[in-house]
């Protein structure tokens, strides 16, 4: 799919943080951890935070991205950083405590996935995760019409938006190896974007990336204007600059 780029993923910041830093909030303040790993730590200032949070503690960021990791490993922060799969995680010791901020969606099958991560951890470990909420937004099903038209269409089939299931599979796949409790929630944010074009820039750090990587250069930019023409009308920027964007996550607090 392409690495990815820290520069184009931090661009609405403060917007992507927020939803992290909620999660944050609801880790069970008596968890006490040694063993913290943070699944598709981006550019790791969670992974930071984190540790600064727990300095007893042996946290790891774990992500696919070199690129992410290189901005990642530029932060003055007590973690091990790593390169690998989320599909393929197996820690060598239990971890206390794991987090992931918007990538599990990226994972396929989880069905499988979330009882598999759920079992790698201790005894009163804790599985902190949150989601973008994928049938929410207009935008979304304007991507899919916009990779319907040709000259697109043949180059995007079997291209897909990140997915994610119903908040009570979720719940029934990790109740019965969770005894401390399952917490799922959503939450709707109402963001507020700023410059041109404000919602493709947003799209653009994350969800359209695998539809840009499947085309050539060539393509590539007429793709992005056919994209941003009907992003304009279905979200106009308003008198003061602003668009504003709906858009919805899932979190989930699950303890084993």
């Amino acid at each position: 799919m392409g690495d990815w780029d820290p520069a184009v993923y931090e661009r609405y910041k403060t917007q992507r943080d927020r939803p992290a830093l909620d999660l944050l909030l609801q880790i069970p303040p008596e968890l006490n951890p040694s063993e913290i790993w943070d699944l598709g730590c981006g550019t790791g200032e969670h992974a930071a935070l984190l540790a600064a949070r727990h300095q007893r503690a042996a946290v790891h960021g774990m992500d696919s991205s070199e690129a992410m990791l290189k901005a990642a490993r530029r932060r003055d922060a007590n973690v091990d950083w790593r390169l690998g799969d989320i599909a393929a995680f197996a820690p060598e010791t239990p971890p206390d405590l794991i987090f992931s901020n918007a990538a599990l969606q990226w994972i396929p099958d989880h069905a499988r996935l979330f009882p598999a991560l759920a079992k790698t951890l201790a005894s009163g470990g804790v599985l902190a995760c949150q989601m973008p909420v994928n049938d929410f937004g207009r935008w979304r099903e304007l991507l899919r019409e916009t990779a319907a038209l040709a000259p697109w269409a043949d180059a995007l089939t079997g291209v897909a938006l990140i997915s994610n299931d119903a908040a009570a599979d979720y719940y029934d796949r990790l109740a019965p190896l969770c005894g401390g409790g399952v917490d799922i929630w959503t939450t709707e944010y109402l963001h507020e974007l700023r410059g041109e074009d404000a919602v493709l820039e947003w799209t653009r750090g994350t969800t359209l990336r695998p539809y840009l990587n499947a085309q050539t250069p060539q393509m590539r930019g007429a793709f992005e204007d056919a994209f941003a023409a009907v992003l304009r009308d279905a979200y106009p920027m308003r008198d003061d600059g602003v668009t504003l964007l709906p858009f919805r996550r899932l979190f989930i607090v699950a303890r084993r």
